[in-house]
C-alpha cells in the first residue's frame, strides 16, 4: 500500500516513522489537500490528512477517481470530510476516536487559570520590572460553577480535573454518563440553565451540523455577567462576531480558546510577516482578556506517538484486509 501524506507537519514526522514497523510505502507532502492539489493523489490507493485538509465532496470525486480507496484522519474530528460522498464512492474512513484526552483536559483547565490569574499580563509586566499587581486580581476556583458543554472523553476529564478543585460542576450531553453524576458531582442541566448558571463555561463537543455557530449572541445574552468562555474543540462551534460583540461590552469577561473559526489557512504557519492577516483575528486579539493558542492543546508525547500509532494501524488493518475498528460508519449530526 502506498500512502501519501497531506498537511505533514515537522512535530509528527519522527512519531509517524517509529509507528511504521510494517513499512507502509509513505510519502510526505506539506500541501493541504483541497480541489488544486488533489492530483497529488495520483498513484497512492490511500491518503492521510489532518484537520487542516478540505475533503468535500468534489475533492473526494477527484481522489476516487485517482484510485484512493482508503483516508485515515490524524485526528478525532472528521468534520472536514464529506462522509455522505464518501460513503457513494466506496471511500472508506478511518480516524483516531481517543488519543489522549489527558492533553486537551489539562489543556483546557491551563487556559482557565491563565485568564482568572492573569499569568500572561503578569509574566510580561515581571519582565518589564513592573511587579504591582493591582490589575493582577483573580478569583478562587472553588465553589464556582463550570458549566460542561460535551461530557464526552475530553469532557469527562476536564470534569475530573475541576472536581479536585472544588468546583460545583454542571453539564449539558444529549448522553449522560452516570459515573460523572455518582462519583464527581455532576449535575446535567438543560443549555438555558448551564448558560445562565455557569461562572465559566468550557466547550467540548464536535463540530456538525447541530453545534456549528451554537454558541452565538443568543446564548451570551442568557450568560452571567463577566462569564469565562473556553474552547479547545473547534472555532466554529463559536459565533466569532457575537464573541467580538459581548467582549466589548464585558459581558463576557474573558474568552480561552485553541481553536478560531477560521483557522484553516492560519494556523500551523508562521504569518509573522503576512501583512494580509484576518481582521477579526486581529480584532478579537486585542482584547487583553482573550487568550489563544494555536491547536496545540493535542500536541504531547504522549497524544502524538498514540495518533501515529493509531493512524498507521488503520492504514495496515485496510492492507491486510483486516476489520478496521475506528472505521466510520455513520453521520452524527448532533451531540
Amino acid at each position: 500500500m502506498r500512502v501519501l501524506f497531506f498537511s505533514i507537519h515537522g512535530f509528527e514526522i519522527k512519531y509517524i516513522e517509529n509507528a511504521n514497523v510494517n513499512s507502509i510505502k509513505m510519502t510526505f507532502s506539506k500541501k493541504i489537500l483541497c480541489e488544486k492539489t488533489a492530483d497529488l493523489a495520483k498513484g497512492f490507493e490511500a491518503i492521510s490528512i489532518f484537520t487542516s485538509d478540505d475533503a468535500n465532496a468534489r475533492v473526494l470525486e477527484k481522489l476516487s477517481v485517482y484510485g484512493i480507496k482508503y483516508i485515515a484522519i490524524r485526528a478525532t474530528g472528521f468534520d472536514n470530510i464529506d462522509l455522505t460522498a464518501a460513503k457513494k464512492l466506496g471511500i472508506k474512513v478511518a480516524n483516531v476516536p481517543k488519543y489522549s484526552p489527558n492533553a486537551i483536559a489539562e489543556h483546557t483547565v491551563g487556559l482557565m487559570l491563565s485568564l482568572n490569574r492573569k499569568i500572561p499580563i503578569a509574566d510580561k509586566q515581571t519582565h518589564q520590572y513592573n511587579f504591582k499587581i493591582d490589575n493582577l486580581i483573580g478569583f478562587d476556583m472553588r465553589n464556582k460553577t463550570i458549566g460542561i458543554i460535551g461530557t464526552g472523553n475530553i469532557g469527562s476529564v476536564v470534569v475530573k480535573i475541576l472536581k479536585g478543585f472544588g468546583c460545583k460542576l454542571i453539564g449539558y450531553d444529549i448522553k449522560k454518563k452516570k459515573k460523572l453524576e455518582r462519583e464527581f458531582g455532576l449535575k446535567y442541566v438543560t443549555p438555558e440553565i448551564l448558560y445562565k448558571k455557569s461562572d465559566i463555561i468550557s466547550i467540548h463537543t464536535p463540530l456538525n451540523s447541530g453545534t456549528y455557530n451554537m454558541i452565538n449572541k443568543e446564548c451570551m445574552m442568557l450568560m452571567k455577567n463577566n462569564v469565562m468562555i473556553i474552547n479547545t474543540s473547534r472555532g466554529a462551534i463559536v459565533n466569532t462576531k457575537d464573541l467580538i460583540k459581548y467582549l466589548e461590552s464585558r459581558k463576557i469577561g474573558s474568552y480561552g480558546a485553541d481553536v478560531y473559526e477560521n483557522e484553516k489557512d492560519i494556523f500551523f504557519k508562521d504569518l509573522s510577516n503576512n501583512k494580509n492577516k484576518d481582521i477579526q483575528l486581529i480584532k478579537l486579539l486585542s482584547f487583553r482578556n482573550v487568550i489563544m493558542t494555536p491547536h496545540q492543546a493535542f500536541a504531547t508525547k504522549e497524544a502524538l506517538e498514540t495518533i501515529a500509532n493509531t493512524n498507521i494501524n488503520n492504514l495496515i488493518c485496510w492492507k491486510t484486509n483486516q476489520q478496521c475498528k475506528n472505521e466510520i460508519k455513520k453521520v452524527k449530526n448532533s451531540f
